[in-house]
C-alpha cells in the first residue's frame, strides 16, 4: 500500500472516530435530542443546496418510502440512541460497538434481498477487523444498569447503520447519491424538530 493509501486510512479513522468524542462532550451540556437534531440539520444545510444544484432531487418522487425508511434507519434512530447512550458509556466502548456495522450487514443482508457471497476469508476479515478496533480503542468500563442501557443504545444504532446501506443497495441504487442523502437528512431534521424544540 502506498503512503497516500495509508494517509487516507489514517484520515478515515480520525474522521470516523472524532464525532463520538464530540458527542460525548456535547451531551454533558445539551439535550441528546438537541444534539441529534443539530447533527442532521447541519448535514441538511450543507447537502441540500448541493443536491438541488446537481438536479439530484428531481427523480426522488418514486422513492419516498425508501427515503423515509433510510432517514429513520440511518439518521433518526442511530443519532438519537447514540446521543442518549454516550451519557452512560465511554467513547471507546461506543467505537467498539459501532465497529460491528460491517459484521451486522453481513449477517442481515439476506433479509433485504442482498446476496453477497460470504466466504471463509471474508468472515475472518470481518472478525479480525472488529478485534483490531477493540484492541486499538481499549475496553472501557461498563457499570450498572445505565451502562448496559448505553450498550443497548449502541447496538440499536449499529443495527440502524447496517440497515441503511442495505436500503440504498436494494431501493436507491443507481440514483445520484446526493439526492437520497440530502432528502433523507431533511426528513430526519423534520422528524427531530419538535422533540428538539420541546
Amino acid at each position: 500500500m502506498s503512503w497516500r493509501g495509508w494517509g487516507a486510512f489514517a484520515a478515515l479513522g480520525i474522521i470516523w472516530g472524532l464525532p463520538y468524542f464530540f458527542i460525548k462532550l456535547s451531551v454533558q451540556e445539551l439535550s441528546p435530542l438537541l444534539v441529534a437534531f443539530g447533527r442532521v440539520t447541519l448535514g441538511t444545510l450543507i447537502l441540500l443546496p448541493i443536491a438541488w444544484r446537481r438536479g439530484a432531487l428531481r427523480s426522488l418522487g418514486k422513492h419516498k418510502g425508501a427515503i423515509c425508511a433510510f432517514a429513520l434507519a440511518e439518521f433518526v434512530i442511530p443519532f438519537l440512541v447514540i446521543s442518549f447512550g454516550e451519557r452512560w458509556i465511554s467513547s471507546s466502548v461506543t467505537g467498539i460497538l459501532i465497529a460491528m456495522v460491517p459484521l451486522s450487514i453481513a449477517l442481515i443482508q439476506r433479509f433485504f434481498g442482498v446476496h453477497e457471497r460470504l466466504g471463509r476469508w471474508r468472515i475472518l476479515g470481518l472478525g479480525l477487523g472488529f478485534v483490531g478496533v477493540a484492541a486499538l480503542l481499549g475496553f472501557g468500563t461498563i457499570s450498572g444498569p445505565l451502562g448496559w442501557a448505553g450498550v443497548a443504545c449502541m447496538l440499536i444504532a449499529t443495527l440502524g447503520y447496517a440497515i441503511g446501506p442495505l436500503i440504498i443497495q436494494r431501493h436507491l441504487n443507481g440514483l445520484d447519491p446526493y439526492g437520497p442523502l440530502a432528502a433523507s437528512l431533511a426528513v430526519a431534521s423534520i422528524v427531530l424538530l419538535i422533540p428538539a424544540v420541546l
